[in-house]
């Protein structure tokens, strides 16, 4: 079991997320409603995983990766968003995120890609 912190500013996606994390056995320690509050949570929290949205208000998932990444530069953020743009996926890959999940999130595909994540960080990284 690993913990997360979701970060979105919908409620809706950040409750299906949190059924779709505690389905497949992961907790949710927190929730933030946008970039800020998301860097500021990571550090009081210090969770596992961040699943980061792209698009919201005050400082959007980008500005958020760079500065949870500045403070740790281990964390483990999976963007989650709507928008598929290339260049979009490829800036939050090159700011550090580890995997990228489009929206509507399906829960075998949530825990497809956790489950990759994990097992690159075991394999390549000391998790």
């Amino acid at each position: 079991m690993y913990t997360f912190l979701i970060v979105d500013d919908f409620d809706g996606m950040r409750d299906r997320l949190k059924v779709i994390l505690e389905e497949i056995g992961h907790k949710v320690v927190g929730e933030a409603v946008n970039g800020k509050e998301a860097a500021e949570k990571y550090r009081k929290l210090k969770p596992d995983f961040v699943t980061l949205d792209i698009t919201m208000p005050e400082v959007d998932g980008l500005e958020a990766l760079e500065k949870i990444i500045e403070y740790d530069e281990n964390a483990k953020v999976i963007m989650v968003s709507a928008i598929s743009e290339k260049n979009l996926v490829l800036q939050a890959i090159d700011k550090g995120a580890r995997h990228y999940i489009l929206k509507p999130l399906k829960t075998k595909r949530v825990k497809e890609i956790i489950d990759e994540v994990i097992e690159y960080e075991k394999e390549f990284l000391e998790f």
